[in-house]
């Protein structure tokens, strides 16, 4: 894959760790002709960049993350 962008996200749209999964769906990608899906970890430093397609994950500006146990 040669494309890549960058995705604002809200803190909705992380899991209950704080992170989404790529390909995803808030990047208009089609599962089923996308690259393997790996898990990217937003919370730890506010965004993550995917290392196949180079999408880059971000949290919105305004976003608050909720403490994590």
């Amino acid at each position: 894959m040669s494309t890549s962008s960058t995705i604002e996200l809200a803190a909705a749209d992380l899991n209950h760790q704080g992170g989404i999964f790529c390909p995803s769906p808030k990047a208009d990608m089609k599962l089923w002709n996308s690259h393997p899906k790996v898990y990217l970890d937003v919370a730890k430093t506010g965004e993550a960049r995917c290392p196949y397609c180079g999408t880059v994950y971000r949290l919105g500006a305004n976003e608050q993350l909720a403490h994590r146990h």
